[in-house]
């Protein structure tokens, strides 16, 4: 009986730690993919992904394009990988999507996919959660959703908090620079550099 608790408890500490923080090497690349979140618009003297790279001291490649739509990232995703090979992949899409009123399912389909490929190639994966188009901003439920289906880490509610505060906006939809460091902050803090 006591193996079998102890079996259970190994389990369980391994399921729970699992999706809440990633753990890469001191020479391991990450590629912040997505929008233009990722590409950090509205930011005037800096990008998330460089404040994420002096935040963990890891080389972060930035892969954004300005008003993509999760089926346009998931057609790009793939070779977007093969050109920069990484140790783990900072998934941000979505925000276009909502915009747009495509369907959630298909979002959620699209995710998913992107999440598949990324696995399969071995990264990490680490997804920003986006507020949903509603009158109080709040993370769409898909993404938490996604999380514990694709068992990644989840970085929920930092962008829905942002973009309620004009403190950290330059627009309706895109941060400012401190928006942009407290986001890459957000997401340094779900990374354990070993």
């Amino acid at each position: 009986m006591k193996r079998l608790l102890a079996l259970v408890y190994v389990v369980l500490l391994v399921a729970c730690s699992d999706s809440s923080q990633v753990s890469l090497s001191r020479d391991a690349t990450i590629i912040a993919f997505g929008d233009s979140l990722t590409v950090s618009l509205g930011a005037k003297n800096t990008t998330y992904p460089q404040h994420l790279a002096q935040l963990t001291g890891l080389e972060v490649i930035a892969s954004g394009v300005s008003g993509e739509q999760t089926q346009g990232g998931l057609a790009r995703l793939e070779a977007a990988l093969e050109a920069n090979p990484a140790d783990a992949l900072v998934l941000l899409e979505g925000g276009n999507d909502f915009l747009r009123n495509q369907p959630m399912n298909v979002v959620k389909a699209n995710l998913g996919a992107m999440i598949a490929l990324a696995q399969q190639r071995g990264l990490q994966v680490i997804l920003v959660a986006v507020p949903q188009k509603s009158l109080f901003l709040s993370d769409a439920p898909i993404y938490q959703e996604l999380a514990e289906q694709y068992r990644v880490v989840l970085v929920a509610d930092t962008l829905s908090e942002l973009l309620a505060d004009n403190e950290f906006k330059s627009d309706q939809i895109h941060l400012n620079d401190q928006g942009y460091i407290r986001l890459a902050e957000a997401i340094a803090q779900k990374i354990v550099v070993r």
